[in-house]
C-alpha cells in the first residue's frame, strides 16, 4: 500500500506540475490526502498538534486547480485540453474523496 500511496502521490504531483490531465491528478492528490487527514484527524486541526490542517489544504488546493484548469503554460492548454467543464472539479472532489475514505476504510487496521 505504500507504494501505490507513493506512487499516487508523485504521479499526480507530476501531472499537476507539467498541468496534464488536470482533474484526474486533481482526484489522485485528493485521494492521498483525504486517507492523511483521516489518519491526522484524531489529533484535531492545527499542524503543531500534528493536525490534519496541512493535508486538508492540500485537497482545497487542488479541488481549486480542478475548477480553475491548468492555466497557459500547460500540456493541457497545448493539447487543447484546457477549458474542462465545471462539473469536472466536482467529479473530481467527490472521485477523490470516495476513493480516499473507501481505501482508509478497507485498510484500516485497529492497533
Amino acid at each position: 500500500t505504500a507504494l501505490a500511496a507513493g506512487g499516487g502521490q508523485i504521479g499526480s504531483g507530476l501531472l499537476l506540475v507539467v498541468g496534464f490531465l488536470t482533474p484526474l491528478a486533481a482526484t489522485g492528490v485528493i485521494g492521498v490526502m483525504t486517507v492523511a487527514l483521516t489518519v491526522k484527524w484524531r489529533h484535531g486541526l492545527w499542524v503543531q498538534n500534528d493536525g490534519y490542517e496541512y493535508p486538508l489544504v492540500l485537497v482545497a488546493t487542488a479541488a481549486a486547480l480542478a475548477a480553475t484548469g491548468p492555466g497557459a503554460w500547460s500540456l493541457d492548454a497545448v493539447l487543447g485540453l484546457a477549458s474542462y467543464p465545471l462539473w469536472w472539479a466536482a467529479l473530481a472532489l467527490a472521485a477523490g474523496l470516495g476513493s480516499g475514505l473507501l481505501t482508509r476504510l478497507v485498510l484500516h487496521r485497529t492497533a
